[in-house]
């Protein structure tokens, strides 16, 4: 199960998975997302936050889930993996050598750094 929350005005898509990942979650985050994109354009970034990676429900949500990091990658310009979890911190490199987003890993302890890296560019455009 995933929970969800958009910052329209940063662009800034956050995640929680909060139990085994489902075929459905992947479906509303698409379909927010989507939506987002029609009205707005790309979204800045994404921060994934989790202390563990909880795994899929099943075979068809990591089905899903790759539809969705296939269909929607161009549309973040960075991804913020916010977790202790081990197997997610490794994640950014393997991640890196598909998707065209800028992926970076931070401890789950560090979610205020993450948002301001990935809101950094934001920061300077507005200042300017």
């Amino acid at each position: 199960m995933i929970s969800h929350e958009l910052l329209r005005e940063q662009g800034i898509l956050k995640i929680f998975p909060e139990g085994p990942l489902e075929s459905a979650d992947f479906e509303k985050l698409s379909q927010e997302v989507d939506e987002y994109i029609v009205a707005e354009g790309a979204l800045t970034g994404m921060m994934i936050c989790t202390e563990s990676f909880p795994g899929w429900e099943d075979f068809s949500a990591l089905i899903s889930h790759l539809n969705f990091v296939k269909n929607n990658h161009a549309d973040f310009g960075k991804v913020a993996a916010v977790t202790d979890s081990k197997f997610m911190a490794i994640m950014p490199k393997i991640v890196e050598l598909f998707v065209s987003a800028e992926v970076r890993h931070f401890n789950y302890d560090e979610q205020d750094t993450a948002m301001a890296w990935l809101t950094a560019e934001l920061s300077d455009t507005q200042a300017n």
